[in-house]
């Protein structure tokens, strides 16, 4: 496109040249329509516009088939898009976390796409174009990355008040970190004897934490918000609205509507002494 779109620029521009340099013969006959003007309006105004178009046409048909094609793939990513954040598994490794995916590098890895509520789209500017969530239909991508590093993701169609904040992040490591990966988040955290780790779990279980969220491993089996049996490895809170650390998650519990408004996450209400115990069980469950 940016060869065609070129070419046309430049010779637009020398016809405009042409129009403007001084001809001897329009200065002596400036009424007489030139015999070839009616060519160069069926030719530049109607059959080189549809020639140049079914041009682009053509090549964009090849590109989105190339994009679309069915690709070898050992891994299948399911993406879930909710109000506002992304619930993320991988069906064969029985794996369920949120807003961060982990992908093994140099493969093309198989991403099935829903939504649980409006439409969505998702999108990974580094590794592919978007593609969309829409209700009842289950869409299919792929991503691919050859080099480890952390990609940024983002909701590219508008879905309510936290839109901007719908973000999610592609973590690419090489093959055999990919695999101690999995390794990790298909065990379930065990339980700590340290006493504040103890209070912490106690705390969330009995609380409207365990109400709404799951942790492997723990009598709390949540399905309304994102499953945290990992928590404390995710890059940030609240699908990117703010990164991971213990001041945020602090903040996030005390009164997430303040950091993000209309989640549906309320404000929890605890002592100081449950509070700082219940941030070092879930920055623990790595």
């Amino acid at each position: 496109m940016l060869v065609v779109s070129a070419f046309v620029v430049v010779l637009v521009g020398a016809l405009l040249l042409l129009g403007i340099v001084p001809s001897r013969r329009r200065r002596y006959r400036p009424r007489e329509t030139p015999t070839w003007a009616w060519r160069a309006v069926l030719f530049g105004g109607v059959i080189f516009p549809i020639l140049v178009l079914i041009a682009l046409w053509v090549l964009t048909l090849r590109d989105i088939r190339a994009i679309s094609a069915t690709r070898a793939s050992g891994l299948t990513v399911a993406v879930t898009g909710h109000d506002w954040w992304w619930e993320v598994r991988y069906p064969k490794q029985n794996i369920v976390t949120a807003n961060d995916i982990h992908i093994p590098t140099g493969q093309a890895v198989k991403v099935l796409l829903i939504t649980d509520d409006v439409l969505h789209s998702f999108w990974v500017p580094q590794l592919a174009g978007k593609t969309d969530l829409i209700a009842g239909k289950t869409n299919v991508m792929w991503l691919q990355a050859d080099r480890p590093g952390v990609y940024r993701g983002q909701c590219a169609e508008y879905c309510g008040l936290q839109h901007a904040h719908m973000a999610f992040y592609v973590i690419a490591h090489p093959p055999a970190e990919f695999r101690s990966w999995v390794a990790q988040e298909t065990t379930a955290p065990a339980s700590s004897a340290a006493p504040n780790l103890a209070h912490g779990e106690e705390v969330f279980t009995t609380t409207s934490c365990g109400a709404c969220h799951s942790i492997r491993g723990t009598t709390a089996t949540g399905t309304d918000g994102p499953d945290l049996t990992h928590f404390g490895s995710r890059l940030s809170i609240g699908a990117g609205t703010v990164p991971n650390t213990r001041g945020n998650l602090a903040g996030w519990i005390i009164d997430s509507q303040s950091i993000k408004p209309g989640n549906l996450m309320p404000p929890i209400q605890l002592s100081p002494s449950d509070l700082q115990a219940l941030i070092d069980y879930l920055e623990s469950l790595t």
